[in-house]
């Protein structure tokens, strides 16, 4: 019997950019600025009304609440400082938010949150104003009457995807009233103080680091729970060798442009431990849903399966860098050790070597000579082509035709002063993959073609990076030849080898299995890199959906494929296989819905291109790709 999926009554929040195509069309780099900036601030205001940001990809937001009330509450506190922020600005790069609020049950699985809530949250924000809010009925309902806010019915509204009429209304601040502080919750124990609630000005997260000046001593926002992970209710037995995860460093930078350099350093000090045989170590993309949120020790232990944690911060002004680290057993809830290391920027790669022998001293690991030659190489030697690296890293990662063209021109930047870094090869590569793919191409069969040329230089230049025969593998399985597939799963099995514990790898040898028409393997695979990888990224769903789409189990690939869309809705390809997926399960209306999601996004391609550019080969799989986009609508 199917284990039911656990559920819960819970206030979403979902808000996205008004017009955010014509602010880039304006000038895309300003406004992938101005719109990430008005996130964090928001993001920021969330949290201090007890709320907790979910996703934030693109244009879009989701979050969490358990009160409707803290979750007006912040969205009327956000417009307004947005408003005000806005009107400083001395040109028309302004993001403006529209908001909607919903209570309904959501699903939670697989450490991600779905659920009708979620979409009725998105359609409730699509009857919002610019700068507005609108709320569900329940909502209404549910907020206290005492709270100075007023309500204009939008009366019942028709409502894709639902049945029966939703009742709507617009929410504002009553004019002369004053925001409501938020109230800050006790401690488990303590009494809240019988005072008035302070009242905080939230702009932003980063804000709060500012005012504690980097002060380590007198502030750590990582500080763990007493309690300890309990081994019993984690998924899977702990491993019989150490098992460790590294979690999102936190920016003390007071710079919100600062988050790619502290990003790219939890990166690198994940992959530098997964170098190890005998230590297991957790993906970054499953502790990235860790960013920004107050940790749980114990949680995370459970969460992940795994038995130590490593927290820390940057602080990086001007040339100096600051990493402060420690590494806590979540089974026991102790601290093994906590350092800080200061340096230059140039000598970035040398304060990273000893946060890696601090870790492997202390987990008394032994490392091969071969081990500590991966190591020792890093790449490149050159701390501005790294810098410009991570940079690309953190531009790629929104998946966007802006955020790829001004990635693609870092990993250049980088390879200007280094040629024989390896990395920014395979990251050019994964873009002119992925362009080809969303119609961005000129040429996709030249584009393919280069992609493969610059991945098989990578590998050359460093064949003991498993990361490099990932991205060889992606690109190689595009040219759909039979000699490509081999190629393909030749190196993502190479990958595997290299680091037995690549989640990613087994996830991406999932689509080559499905091309070559072995969908049960496919399957297999995503699945074990599920187990390995806890808080999957959203990438994972795309696999699994495919798979179950060329299984025909439709209604589950749906279910993959909203899950995705939620968490990354400005992924193109998402929305064509979700269309497709509506369409074989006879559901034309959300089809249909979702192709105009699809150009209003700005896909430029065509069905040709989609099935041009797909790895399947197997002509079943392929044929049955091929109908459901028709069946869709998807562009001849």
């Amino acid at each position: 019997m199917e284990e039911r999926q656990p559920r819960k009554l819970a206030v979403i929040l979902h808000a996205d950019v008004v017009g955010s195509t014509a602010l880039v069309r304006r000038d895309e780099s300003l406004a992938h600025e101005r719109i990430r900036d008005a996130f964090h601030r928001f993001s920021g205001t969330i949290e201090s009304y007890n709320g907790h940001p979910l996703e934030l990809r693109g244009d879009a937001l989701l979050a969490e609440f358990s009160r409707a009330s803290d979750a007006v509450e912040a969205s009327l506190a956000f417009q307004a400082e947005n408003t005000e922020f806005n009107s400083t600005l001395e040109d028309d790069i302004r993001p403006t938010l529209r908001i909607g609020i919903s209570l309904g049950e959501v699903v939670v699985a697989d450490n991600t949150i779905t659920g009708e809530g979620i979409v009725l949250a998105q359609r409730l924000e699509q009857l919002a104003s610019g700068g507005g809010v609108c709320v569900q009925g329940a909502v209404y309902e549910a907020v206290p009457g005492r709270l100075p806010f007023e309500y204009a019915s939008l009366g019942e509204q028709e409502l894709k995807g639902f049945s029966e009429p939703v009742r709507a209304y617009a929410v504002s601040l009553k004019s002369g009233e004053a925001m409501p502080p938020p109230e800050v919750p006790a401690m488990p124990g303590e009494a809240q103080p019988n005072r008035p609630r302070q009242r905080w000005i939230v702009v932003g997260a980063m804000a709060l680091l500012v005012l504690v000046g980097g002060g380590l001593a007198r502030f750590q926002p990582w500080a763990p729970r007493e309690a300890p992970a309990s081994v019993e209710r984690m998924a899977f037995p702990l491993p019989d060798k150490p098992s460790i995860a590294v979690l999102p460093f936190t920016n003390m930078s007071g710079d919100p442009e600062q988050e790619y350099f502290v990003d790219g350093m939890t990166e690198d000090l994940t992959t530098d431990l997964s170098k190890i045989s005998d230590l297991t170590v957790i993906s970054r993309t499953s502790t990235s849903g860790y960013k920004g949120r107050k940790i749980d020790i114990r949680d995370v232990g459970e969460a992940l399966n795994v038995r130590y944690v490593i927290e820390g911060s940057v602080r990086k002004a001007g040339s100096q860098v600051r990493i402060s680290a420690q590494l806590i057993d979540a089974t026991t809830g102790s601290h093994l050790w906590a350092e800080r290391y200061d340096g230059s920027l140039n000598d970035i790669f040398s304060l990273q070597d000893q946060v890696l022998e601090k870790i492997v001293g202390s987990l008394a690991l032994r490392l091969s000579e071969n081990e500590r030659e991966r190591m020792a190489f890093r790449g490149t030697r050159s701390a501005a082509a790294h810098d410009l690296y991570l940079r690309g890293v953190f531009q790629e990662s929104t998946f966007t035709r802006e955020g790829s063209r001004e990635a693609m021109r870092l990993y250049e930047q980088a390879l200007s002063i280094d040629a024989d870094y390896a990395l920014p090869y395979a990251r050019i590569a994964n873009i002119l993959e992925l362009s080809a793919r969303n119609g961005w191409s000129n040429d996709i069969q030249a584009d393919l073609t280069e992609a493969v040329e610059l991945t098989e230089k990578a590998v050359a230049l460093d064949p003991q990076n498993p990361n490099l025969y990932w991205s060889l593998g992606r690109a190689t399985a595009r040219l759909k030849t039979p000699a490509a597939l081999e190629r393909g799963i030749e190196a993502l099995q190479r990958a595997i080898e290299l680091d037995p514990d690549f989640a990613d790898a087994y996830a991406y040898l999932t689509m080559l299995y499905v091309a070559d028409g072995r969908g049960e393997d496919g399957l297999r695979s995503v699945e074990t890199a599920m187990r390995l990888n806890p808080r999957y990224p959203f990438w994972y769903l795309d696999m699994r959906g495919t798979t179950r789409y060329v299984l025909k189990n439709y209604e589950s690939a749906i279910a993959d494929f909203e899950a995705a869309v939620e968490r990354n809705p400005t992924a193109l390809f998402l929305r064509w296989m979700l269309a497709a997926s509506y369409a074989q399960a006879g559901q034309m209306e959300d089809a249909e819905w979702q192709v105009e999601e699809l150009l209003n996004l700005g896909f430029e391609g065509t069905l040709e291109l989609i099935v041009e550019t797909s790895p399947i080969q197997d002509p079943r799989y392929l044929s049955l790709y091929e109908e459901g986009l028709r069946k869709a609508g998807i562009p001849e």
